[in-house]
């Protein structure tokens, strides 16, 4: 999931767009772009999108992004978009084991309402100071969990903080890291100015270096350019097949560690490199 675009729930005019757009993701917004009058229709709408066939055909990963689930709109969202072909949820602003375990059971409950054999998985938007320090514990909560998202505009802007690279590492790392120590995904969040294509590069190259596996997109202009920082590299794939065959020959003879190329690589080296061959779909022999 190198890209991810944001479509607006209340724009339908765009949903087939986003379906023929160059993103592995495409992400369908019940929160933000809704305003409270159009939430019903909205919802709707995407459901009744997710399930055409041809929307199921198109190679999608189709995730929603549900309103809070503290908010009025939660249990009628999960009622609508729960749905089989919806591959994952994003749920807003999650800053509790607590809060997640309820949504998770509100989700189970329509789930089975809706039919659903396959459950759904969560990306958890980590949006709020607390949630941020408790993101390890959240990512741990659940096996639905399969990833957890930085939200920067939320975390950043009302508190007064300042989005510059700086800030925006030490973010990034910590998320990153509280994802590892959950084995879940790392992914990154929306970039606002989309004529600001050096910006969202900087953000993104940085999340990529940080082992971020993708970027939001907020207009498909930015798909492009998340598909190639996020896209895995020929000679890195080669390389990787080169240490996957080294390590086995060197097992053959007795020796956990072994010298590449120079290079000295041992078990989390090879793990890198077969973790790399995977992502890609890859065969290692």
């Amino acid at each position: 999931m190198r890209s991810k675009l944001f479509v607006p729930g209340a724009r339908p005019d765009l949903f087939d767009k986003a379906l023929a757009s160059q993103a592995d993701a495409l992400s369908f917004d019940l929160e933000d772009s809704v305003p409270e009058t159009g939430k019903a229709q909205a919802r709707a709408q995407v459901a009744g999108f997710v399930q055409r066939p041809q929307t199921q055909a198109g190679g999608k990963l189709l995730i929603v992004r549900t309103n809070a689930t503290d908010s009025a709109h939660f249990a009628a969202d999960l009622g609508a978009v729960a749905l089989p072909g919806v591959g994952l949820l994003n749920l807003p602003k999650i800053d509790s084991v607590a809060q997640l375990l309820a949504a998770i059971a509100a989700l189970e409950r329509a789930e089975r309402d809706n039919g659903v054999g396959r459950p759904i998985g969560l990306l958890v938007t980590i949006e709020t100071p607390r949630g941020l320090r408790c993101a390890a514990e959240l990512a741990a909560a659940h096996p639905r969990v399969a990833g957890l998202q930085l939200g920067l505009g939320d975390l950043f802007a009302p508190n007064g903080i300042h989005r510059g690279l700086g800030n925006v590492h030490a973010t990034l790392f910590a998320l990153r890291l509280a994802a590892a120590e959950a084995d879940v995904f790392a992914y990154d969040g929306a970039f606002p100015n989309v004529a600001d294509s050096d910006g969202f590069l900087a953000e993104a190259q940085m999340a990529q270096q940080l082992g971020f596996i993708g970027k939001s997109c907020i207009h498909p202009r930015q798909v492009g350019l998340a598909n190639a920082t996020f896209g895995i590299a020929p000679a890195l794939l080669d390389e990787a097949r080169r240490i996957v065959a080294a390590a086995g020959n060197a097992a053959g003879q007795g020796h956990g560690a072994f010298l590449f190329e120079g290079r000295m690589i041992d078990l989390p080296y090879l793990r890198r490199a077969e973790a790399l061959l995977a992502a890609s779909s890859t065969p290692t022999a």
